[in-house]
């Protein structure tokens, strides 16, 4: 009797409730969307390199290191030479390696030089190995593989020419139009860096900045395998010395990660160039450090927010209890007990903190679904459509009961209204 009451009163006030409801759906939905993109972004950034013991690099932060390598943010201060490369390559305790090259890109997607084994020995989400949608990896100079997003917004199919230019901003000064690359392949989707990132050969990126540059591709590769073992040859027909070759980083693995520690000492103490060697794992937890506070602020300014809503609920029951002093007192006159009052009032304040949950939830979830592949495209964080997580129940449990506890002042307040109090006419 007493909701089916408060579910009455409170239809007879649907300006004043509308807006309510309104004001704690926005603040439920942006504190629920905050923290799913929070989570998200930090399972993507977790699950974008699983099986690496090492990222090697010119001299930098750790943190610089693991951002440009891994996830294509920023750009490499100095480059490895390709000497320095193999000499840590032939080390007894590798198992593996994959180079990497950055600084080039194609209408703001990153251009990423490597090798074969990129394909085959990198992995992610713990175990999971990279697949393709389309195609095959590259086996000549002149190929290309695209990740998902790549091929999804530029639309991009299997034997398109891609024109590489020469920096990474989303306008090209100089591009390598005379060079173009084939699409051969096509990744599927991955949700990590890969997604939006263009690879090509590691002899496809030294033929862009040979001198000449504008030879085509193909019969540079071509000259570049018989005229092997003759720097001279090699320069002038555009393909890169050994000797003069450099990489932005590379990655590695060991065949038994007892020798991480180890073999990053010696890397870090390297005589050849000043290197650095990381361990992944320990410097993603050192960025989730720096990015705590923020993450902390973000989510105190979703709480402040919360709480606005949830103060303007209170106001609007208190402003309507003083106009509804009368007919509180006729429900008293009825047989109504303060404890009927005061359940009523409490009611309504559960009421409405539902019915803003409730359209705060429904909200996030059309947000996510509508503007789930711009957010993806812009920031890179894919936010799937999954059932509200322990988390979240908790965070929506825990502004219901907030909201019964700013319904408790009314309602105490409207329990003190005596009959006659309520009945007394004030001029």
């Amino acid at each position: 009797m007493i909701v089916d009451l408060a579910w009455k009163s409170l239809r007879n006030r649907r300006v004043t409730v509308a807006l309510t409801v309104l004001s704690i759906a926005l603040s439920v939905a942006l504190l629920l969307g905050v923290e799913r993109i929070r989570t998200q972004a930090r399972e993507n950034f977790t699950s974008t390199i699983s099986g690496t013991d090492l990222v090697v690099g010119a001299r930098t932060s750790a943190v610089h290191l693991l951002l440009f390598s891994v996830f294509r943010i920023g750009d490499a201060n100095n480059n490895v030479r390709w000497t320095s490369y193999q000499a840590i390559a032939a080390r007894p305790e590798v198992a593996w390696t994959i180079p990497l090259s950055l600084g080039d890109s194609h209408r703001g997607y990153r251009v990423l030089g490597t090798n074969a084994d990129y394909f085959t020995r990198l992995r992610y989400a713990r175990d999971r190995t990279l697949q393709f949608a389309a195609g095959a990896p590259f086996a000549a100079a002149d190929e290309a593989v695209v990740g998902a997003d790549v091929a999804r917004n530029l639309r991009y199919a299997l034997g398109q020419s891609i024109v590489v230019a020469h920096g990474t901003g989303e306008e090209a000064f100089l591009e390598h139009g005379a060079q173009p690359f084939k699409v051969v392949g096509i990744l599927a989707p991955t949700g990590t860096p890969a997604d939006r990132t263009i690879h090509v050969t590691l002899e496809g990126l030294d033929a862009l900045h040979a001198d000449p540059p504008d030879k085509p591709l193909d019969p540079l590769a071509a000259a570049a395998k018989s005229a092997r073992g003759n720097p001279a040859d090699a320069k002038r027909i555009g393909a890169t010395p050994d000797a003069d070759r450099t990489i932005s980083a590379f990655l590695v693995g060991l065949k038994s990660r007892a020798a991480a520690l180890g073999t990053q000492r010696a890397v870090n103490e390297y005589a050849g160039e000043p290197l650095t060697a990381i361990l992944p794992g320990v410097t993603l937890l050192e960025v989730w450090d720096l990015v705590g506070t923020a993450e902390r602020a973000l989510r105190a300014v979703s709480m402040m927010v919360v709480a606005t809503g949830l103060a303007g609920m209170l106001i609007a029951l208190l402003t309507g209890l003083n106009e509804r002093r009368r007919e509180m007192s006729v429900l008293r006159s009825v047989g109504a007990r303060p404890a009927h009052i005061f359940g009523l009032i409490l009611g309504e304040a559960g009421l409405l903190t539902a019915l803003g949950l409730l359209l705060g939830v429904v909200g996030l979830y059309a947000g996510l679904w509508l503007g789930g592949g711009w957010l993806e495209a812009r920031y890179g964080v894919v936010v799937p459509l999954r059932a509200p997580s322990g988390l979240e129940l908790g965070v929506i449990a825990l502004v219901f009961l907030c909201g019964l506890l700013v319904g408790t002042l009314p309602a105490l307040r409207s329990y003190r209204y005596s009959l006659a109090d309520g009945m007394t006419v004030r001029l």
